[in-house]
């Protein structure tokens, strides 16, 4: 069971999805606003928040970047919106998650678990080290030779994805599925402009590359640098 906040202006959706996860064991808060959401985000502290970007007094996306300067509770987005632009600028805002309308309390209710237990992964991970990368998942830190990097919450899963999985190849199909819980796939130019922000961070090139390697045609590989 999990507590968890829905955030969602229409009353007669908040009321059905209330009841359906309800009867599948979860607590149930809600809240018909963006203000209003956020409040009840940090004052009860829910395992995790369903979020409407529809809402009436602040587009859902603004009440994401606002809750995720507070909080890392895990977000399902669930919205009538199914622009692949928007999905992927919600996830890279920090969603965990994205459901578009309509959907069952049953489909709602696997994703919670989905996403729970994702969130619970790290608390067992070790530090992942390539050669002077270190990456945390528990503290979300990650440093380069000693040097904290300041990365977004999509750059930080990325390169904890491919550092735990140093020396392989990863296909861009993975990543998007993997990172950015795409479930069919989203375009491949998203992972390579979040490759080339990371590698910048980490202060190299695609054509001069020491930790970010491309294999065209494959993926992506992160290794320890030679020298």
């Amino acid at each position: 069971m999990a507590q968890v906040l829905l955030v969602e202006d229409d009353p007669a959706i908040r009321g059905a999805l209330i009841r359906g996860l309800t009867e599948r064991g979860h607590a149930v808060d809600s809240a018909p606003t963006a203000l209003a959401g956020l409040e009840t985000a940090i004052g009860r502290q829910p395992d995790l928040v369903v979020l409407d970007l529809g809402l009436p007094d602040m587009d859902g996306a603004m009440m994401l970047k606002m809750l995720r300067g507070a909080s890392r509770v895990p977000v399902i987005v669930a919205t009538a919106r199914d622009d692949e632009a928007e999905i992927v600028a919600v996830l890279d805002a920090g969603a965990d998650d994205y459901l578009v309308k309509p959907f069952s309390a049953a489909q709602l209710d696997a994703r919670i678990r989905a996403v729970l237990r994702r969130g619970g992964e790290p608390l067992t991970d070790p530090t992942v080290v390539v050669g002077g990368l270190r990456v945390d998942p528990r503290s979300r830190q990650a440093s380069l030779d000693g040097v904290e990097l300041d990365l977004t919450p999509r750059e930080f899963e990325l390169l904890h994805y491919l550092a735990a999985r140093a020396g392989e190849v990863i296909s861009k199909r993975e990543l998007l599925t993997e990172v950015w819980h795409l479930p069919y796939g989203g375009a491949d130019k998203t992972v390579d402009v979040h490759l080339s922000w990371l590698r910048r961070k980490l202060g190299e090139t695609a054509q001069q590359a020491r930790y970010l390697h491309s294999v065209r045609g494959v993926g992506v590989r992160i290794s320890a640098p030679k020298d």
